[in-house]
């Protein structure tokens, strides 16, 4: 693979990990009441879901213009991190708004 698809690979799998964890976080800080730093923790982490879609979107760009991207089982990986992170953090949201609820 080339080193600058290697790089936006890694990119996507850094970011939509940070933009995981950040989001754990978060319902982490709401389940203790702390909503405040879960509404931070999920800035964060959408944050980093918009840097790991840029990742993305340079290798689409790429594709685009006809330059065959090697298929890798790293490249599947990263697609999936993102994909569940996006999942993941739309179900943070869900849960600590109801943990808003709840405290209410």
């Amino acid at each position: 693979m080339e080193e600058e698809n290697l790089a936006a690979v890694m990119g996507l799998i850094i970011h939509s990990g940070n933009a995981k964890s950040d989001a754990m976080e978060a319902i982490q800080a709401a389940k203790n009441g702390e909503f405040e730093s879960a509404d931070e923790k999920i800035k964060a982490a959408e944050e980093s879901l918009v840097e790991a879609h840029h990742s993305q979107t340079g290798l689409l760009t790429k594709e685009a213009q006809g330059e065959q991207l090697e298929l890798t089982l790293l490249t599947i990986h990263s697609q999936d991190h993102l994909m569940t992170s996006i999942a993941f953090t739309d179900l943070a949201k869900e849960l600590i708004d109801v943990y808003r609820k709840i405290s209410a």
